[in-house]
């Protein structure tokens, strides 16, 4: 056996720096509506914050008057419901759904939807500027829906959607119809 036992001579040259992997894509984060147990939508958007989940409870101030005193109150917006912006992760769905007073996602069909940013930076906006406004009954083109208050009350027909809010009053046993404007009118579904 031959050989030579020692220190190599060959040269030592440091291997390249390895560099680190593509850090992941930022995921997607989204809104999606809540819904909690009543009078919890304060207390749910509060343990979603701590939990590092944004978390938006729209709210409605109101001037409360009674014979002996006058109190400001806020209320939520939605009752029952709040907005969390997160990823579609099933850890940061997790974490939201570990809260108490918390029911679920809203979902449609069995499949959780996300609501549009747009329209939560639109309640956002609206809130914001104290704009006023009135809760509305959530109508659809083609649904039955009557009109309440105004010299039209208690009309019924079928909401059309055209360039303009338009009533379809229709009178079935001759076959006939006409479409009235109703810019202004509110409406109750029926």
């Amino acid at each position: 056996m031959s050989g030579s036992y020692g220190c190599m001579s060959a040269s030592f040259e440091p291997a390249p720096k390895a560099e680190p992997p593509p850090a992941a894509e930022p995921a997607l984060r989204q809104w999606f509506a809540v819904q909690t147990r009543y009078r919890f939508e304060k207390s749910v958007t509060a343990q979603l914050n701590r939990k590092d989940c944004e978390a938006y409870l729209p709210l409605l101030t109101e001037h409360h008057t009674w014979s002996d005193r006058q109190k400001v109150v806020t209320t939520p917006l939605f009752p029952g419901y709040a907005f969390v912006h997160i990823d579609q992760s099933s850890g940061a769905r997790q974490a939201v759904l570990r809260t108490a007073g918390l029911f679920g996602f809203v979902s449609f069909g069995g499949v959780v939807v996300p609501v549009p940013g747009k329209q939560i930076e639109d309640l956002q906006f609206l809130l914001r500027e104290n704009s006023p406004f009135s809760l509305h009954a959530f109508v659809r083109t083609g649904q039955r829906v009557r009109i309440r208050g105004g010299c039209l009350h208690g009309l019924e027909g079928v909401l059309v959607q055209n360039e303009k809010e338009k009533l379809l009053i229709s009178i079935e046993s001759i076959q006939r119809s006409l479409v009235i404007e109703i810019q202004g009118y509110e409406l109750d579904l029926v």
